[in-house]
Formats: C-alpha cells, structure tokens, sequence
C-alpha cells in the first residue's frame, strides 16, 4: 500500500483542563477526498489544525510523506505551508479588502504573477462560485452564505495541492451546500489534489468522500470507505448517523441514498420470504457538469432539483425514489416484474416529456438529457449488482434541449 500523505500517530492536545485529543490516529492518503465527522465541539477543527502545523501536538507525531513535521527545518514548514490551502469555519475574511482583494490575497503573496494573470484567475474562480457581481464589496455587505462561497475562492484561487475544508458548508442554503460539494469533487477530480473536509452534513459527505474517518472523545473510532462507515455495525457509529441523517436529501426532496439501500434491503427480505418480485430503476442526469459549465453551479442543480420533483410526483404512492450519487436517482418498485418496469418507464417517458423545467427557461444553447436503466432483483442479489445490470441497458427518458 502506497504511503500515507499525511499521517497522524498518537496524537494528544490539551487547552487548560480540557483534553481535545487523546491518542488520535489516522491517515489521509494522497489525491482523495477525506472526511472527518464527529459531534460538534469534538476536537475535529483542532484535528484539522495540527496537519497544517497551526498547533503542535502535546505529545505524538504528525508525519508528511513519512517524515516527522516537528523535525523539519524553518525553512522546509515554509516551504510545506505552501504546498497547503486552508478554508477558516469563521472564513477569516479581512473586511478592509474587497472580495476581489480577500481572493487575491493567496496569490499576491505565494506567486509571482502580473496584475492582469491575477484578475483574471480570481475572476474565473469567482465566476465558478457564481460570485461575479461582488468583486467590489466588503465582507460586512455579504450574507453569511456569500462569505462561506468568498472563502472557498480564496482557498481554491491558488490550485493548490492539499487544500483543509473546516465546515465549507456551515450556514448555506440546500442547493448552494450542494454547490460547494459538487465544486470541491470536481476540483479535486479535475487537479487531483487532496482534500480533508470537516463536516457534519450526512449523508451528502457520502457522495464526494473516498474515506471517512470520525473522532469520538478525542480519538478516531472509524476509518474506512463511506461504503463501510454506513455498514459498521458499530453502536456510536450508528447513533451518530441516525442523529445527524435527515429523512429527505435537502436538494431534491428525495429520500437520501441510505434511506434508498434499506428499502432495497427490505424488498429482498420480501422477495427471499414470499417470492415477491421487485425491480429497479436508475436515472442519470448525463450531462449535467456540461450544464453547471453553462450556467453555474447554483442554477445546475436547480434544474436537478425541479427534475427530482416533476419526478416524484409521477410515480406510483408505493414507489421509492431517492438520491444515489451526485446526478443519480434510484427507483424502487415494489411488486414488479421486468416487464412492468418497462410499462412504468414507458408511462415515466411520456409523461416527464411533457412537463417543462421552469428554471431550465433562464438558460440557453444546452440539453438537459437524463437516462434510465432497469433490472429486477433476484434472490440474494447484491444492490451494486442490480445497478450494474440496470446502467447496461441505459435508454434515454427525458431531453430538454434549450435555445
């Protein structure tokens, strides 16, 4: 196994009589995404904190590339500070600069670039994270959401290699939080960097995570793939997950993924006692970076978002329909045979092709294309069987092309 980028052993910190950290140990590994959930008030941001070297542990070790940070020389911390990019939970905005100045500010100081390289980058990044018509205002004119989406341009602006999110998405709306994900998977596909992201938000976390890691009274209790943190039968794990995960996906209304995989679990307890089919549905928005690339994040998933609904409302009071993924949608249906998946995505495709998307009227000289694909379940089938099956026959369900 590749070693670990950065890698924390052992780690203790104490603020007075309180003690934060008590032997915390985990790794991040390089060009993923790492998240690091847990109760708030837990120690997480302290955690986040130690790897950049804002603070020193009381005693343990915090390696980078293997080697001890505490051994390097002035001149390598400096060196390695550079290579890091840190968003603040309070965003730590100077409100005597601008937007554009706070934006600027990373790269006035790590670069050597001319005044004309600089606009253009910060107003590309502010473009991005729809943040164009602010460049001249002061933090203290902006929401609390708008200084969230300021901080994140800032932290991004640099493209750099590691980048440390503390609560990116603490104080955003639904669809603008789903924003900020979305923006940090693609960024981190498109450049490979990696990416630590303290956060509370269950199960959308999930969707943009390779690991997830969660501190528990100062120390890590889990550390895995999202896959196995849902399926630990771990008792703090679980109580933690069913506090915090909400019966709706706040950007399309849904039910989030892992309400979606129990009912399919329950279905093949029904179908394994009583021989009672079912199948399953899968739609996939295709190109729907293609359509945040045209009209920005926010108004992308808008459009997922009125989709999501127009959806719903078209199936069957005993279907399930919920999120799977960034641009995925899973549909449940309960006593049903391949045969009458294929009349219900019939009725599906007539009726969503005659709805429109309000908000997809705003925009122009695009395709919004969604897909589907079925399969029915059979004893002791394997959910990521069944979808594997059902993204083989993919058949488009709706296109609604613009301009």
């Amino acid at each position: 196994m590749e070693e670990p980028l950065i890698q924390l052993i052992d780690v203790w910190k104490r603020f007075g009589e309180q003690q934060v950290l008590r032997g915390a140990a985990f790794s991040v590994r390089r060009g993923e995404i790492t998240t690091v959930v847990g109760m708030s008030g837990g120690g997480k941001s302290v955690l986040l904190k130690h790897m950049i070297g804002l603070m020193e542990p009381d005693s343990g070790r915090i390696l980078f590339e293997g080697r001890p940070i505490s051994r390097m020389k002035k001149a390598q911390r400096r060196a390695l500070k550079k290579r890091f990019s840190y968003m603040f939970q309070s965003t730590a905005l100077f409100d005597s600069m601008t937007v554009f100045e706070n934006v600027a500010l990373p790269l006035k100081e790590k670069r050597a670039l001319s005044e004309a390289e600089i606009r253009k980058k910060v107003h590309g990044k502010m473009a991005e994270l729809d943040l164009q018509e602010v460049d001249g205002k002061y933090p203290s004119q902006l929401s609390g959401g708008m200084k969230k989406r300021v901080a994140l341009a800032r932290a991004l602006v640099t493209d750099p290699e590691i980048v440390l999110f503390d609560e990116p998405t603490t104080g955003l709306d639904p669809i603008r939080k789903n924003a900020v994900h979305r923006m940090i998977a693609q960024y981190q596909q498109r450049f490979g960097f990696t990416a630590v992201i303290v956060s509370h938000e269950i199960p959308d976390v999930f969707y943009i995570s390779q690991r997830i890691a969660m501190l528990h009274e100062g120390k890590i209790l889990f550390e895995g793939t999202p896959e196995q943190f849902q399926a630990t039968e771990d008792s703090v794990v679980q109580q933690f997950v069913r506090g915090l995960e909400s019966r709706h996906d706040l950007l399309t209304g849904l039910a989030p993924q892992p309400e979606g995989e129990k009912r399919f679990h329950q279905e093949m307890a029904r179908l394994q006692r009583h021989k009672i089919a079912f199948s399953l549905i899968l739609l996939t928005v295709e190109n729907l970076d293609e359509i945040i690339r045209e009209v920005g994040q926010v108004q992308g998933l808008q459009i997922m978002k009125d989709f999501a609904s127009q959806l719903q409302r078209r199936l069957r009071i005993t279907d399930t329909c919920a999120r799977y993924g960034l641009n995925r949608i899973m549909v449940i249906l309960p006593n049903t045979d391949l045969d009458q998946a294929h009349r219900v995505y019939g009725k599906l495709t007539a009726e969503m092709n005659t709805c429109e998307l309000v908000d997809v009227q705003t925009a122009s000289g695009f395709c919004f294309s969604v897909s589907a694909g079925f399969a029915q379940a059979v004893a002791d089938s394997k959910l990521e069987n069944v979808l594997a099956a059902a993204e083989a026959v993919q058949r488009p369900l709706y296109r609604f092309a613009v301009g």
